[in-house]
């Protein structure tokens, strides 16, 4: 299933995308004795889950909305904490962000962590401030993302893929003058609208083995990056059983996994971010996210 939360007078509601539409999910289940009141609730119960997939295969289900209809909002709109990220993930990235630094290549022994602050978080369509106060490197990173579906603590690496219940794309923008001057990750990926993410979350049922899968960034329609996740530093399981060591994680968490290389840091010129352009994140087997980067400051 591909989940999606969509805006309907002002507030959220879930849905189902398929080649028909989206499927209100709100309105399809209010007979239920448990109505879907949100893609959370959907990721967190099996029960909820089997529900949806038959209301998706009811042919009188409805009601179906047209997509171009239907404004999205980021799969889970309010996560309940910080997104959770992998740097330094990709070979050839970890080699392009030397070089553009002028030191020497270095792999991490286990995975490197920091997170985007919830508030950054938008879905397609929306609107990346370019904080021209703030940057004059923004710069783009696709990343295939993984979303917690249980409470879970201490996986072993054999265990750690039950825990995750559906994939989704997240684009870790950054600021790579904000990163340089602060000496850290957080900051610089940490500012409001730096997170978007989505266009939908789609069940691990559906999507598969997250291994193999191309991932793309386009900005203007030029491909900046194009590479597949068989070539992460470290694969998806190592990833959440080494997070969740001593660390409980919950549903809902969602776990970007890195990026590769092409981003703009490593660029001859650097081609950083500017007003009006268009930056499509695209992962096989979910989607293409759309943003386009604005200048707030000057409305």
């Amino acid at each position: 299933m591909k989940l999606v939360t969509f805006e309907h007078k002002g507030a959220p509601r879930p849905g189902l995308l398929t080649d028909k539409g989206i499927l209100d999910l709100a309105a399809a289940s209010a007979g239920l004795k448990t109505p879907i009141t949100s893609v959370l609730r959907i990721l967190s119960d099996p029960a909820l889950r089997a529900e949806a997939g038959k209301l998706a295969a009811d042919a009188k289900a409805g009601p179906w909305l047209p997509r171009a209809d239907c404004k999205l909002m980021a799969p889970i709109p309010d996560p309940a904490r910080n997104i959770f990220c992998v740097g330094r993930n990709y070979k050839l990235h970890i080699e392009e962000g030397a070089r553009a630094r002028g030191v020497p290549a270095t792999f991490p022994p286990v995975p490197e962590y920091f997170t985007k602050p919830a508030t950054g978080v938008i879905g397609d369509g929306g609107e990346i401030d370019l904080h021209a106060k703030d940057t004059k490197q923004l710069d783009y990173e696709v990343e295939l993302a993984m979303v917690i579906g249980k409470r879970c603590r201490d996986l072993t690496v054999a265990e750690a893929m039950d825990a995750v219940v559906g994939y989704t794309i997240v684009n870790d923008v950054s600021a790579r003058d904000l990163q340089r001057a602060h000496g850290q990750w957080f900051k610089g990926k940490g500012l409001d609208t730096f997170c978007p993410i989505g266009p939908c979350i789609v069940t691990s049922d559906e999507f598969g083995d997250p291994s193999g899968h191309r991932l793309a960034l386009r900005v203007n329609g030029e491909i900046r990056q194009d590479s597949n996740t068989s070539d992460l530093l470290f694969n998806c399981a190592i990833l959440v059983s080494a997070l969740s060591a001593g660390l409980t994680l919950l549903p809902g968490d969602i776990i970007a996994t890195g990026t590769p290389s092409g981003v703009a840091l490593g660029m001859t010129p650097q081609l950083w971010l500017k007003d009006g352009d268009v930056v499509e994140a695209e992962v096989e087997g979910i989607g293409i996210l759309r943003n386009t980067v604005r200048d707030f400051s000057k409305r």
